[in-house]
């Protein structure tokens, strides 16, 4: 049976049979985009969010995991390894930053990663983690396993993107880097966040 409607990314595309250790993600920017795009909810086609205010890109490929949601085991999940108070989740899908060899045009494409790590990143309180995965068949970044196989230079990268995407010249950054984790916690997140979706919407 053909379907001849298209799936929302968020809710109608699967996350895989082998999740979390590879996962479907859904590109929503890529590093050559100078403007941000992110997924309505609604309708499940791209917006512009804003256009990036700086010279700053995203360095890797961005979006989100379907049938995701960062809500209360993600924000306990955080306050737990933190040690800080995270009041909720985003609210949002659980984000994912795809690194690849191969230079992909646009957004609006769904990939197979390998979730190796990710970013406890707080915003205002509330947790919003960002998975870090390398694209599944990479000639290059598909040999890193783990966290601890990516060079310092590719994590501060991330790290200042996401300290600085929505700073505005004399504000303070409202983002907060509260650790970086491994493989096997990264699965555990992901498993955490797909709970929250069931909770959310499967009731």
């Amino acid at each position: 049976m053909i379907n001849k409607f298209k799936a929302h990314p968020w809710h109608g595309v699967e996350l895989g049979d082998h999740a979390p250790e590879i996962v479907t993600a859904f590109i929503e920017i890529v590093p050559t985009d100078t403007v941000k795009y992110e997924i309505d909810k609604e309708s499940g086609y791209l917006k512009i969010d804003r256009p990036q205010r700086f010279s700053n890109v995203v360095p890797a490929l961005y979006g989100f995991l379907p049938q995701t949601y960062c809500d209360t085991l993600i924000a306990a999940y955080a306050a737990e390894k933190s040690g800080k108070n995270v009041e909720k989740g985003d609210g949002d899908p659980l984000d994912i930053l795809v690194l690849s060899e191969h230079t992909i045009p646009h957004g609006d494409v769904i990939l197979q990663a390998i979730p190796i790590g990710g970013l406890r990143l707080i915003d205002k309180g509330e947790a919003d983690d960002k998975i870090i995965a390398v694209m599944k068949s990479d000639a290059v970044y598909s040999e890193w396993k783990d966290i601890t196989d990516v060079p310092e230079a590719i994590i501060n990268r991330l790290k200042h993107y996401f300290l600085t995407y929505k700073d505005l010249p004399g504000e303070h950054s409202t983002c907060e880097i509260a650790g970086i984790y491994g493989r096997a916690e990264a699965q555990d997140v992901i498993n955490k966040s797909r709970e929250d979706y069931n909770n959310k919407f499967r009731k």
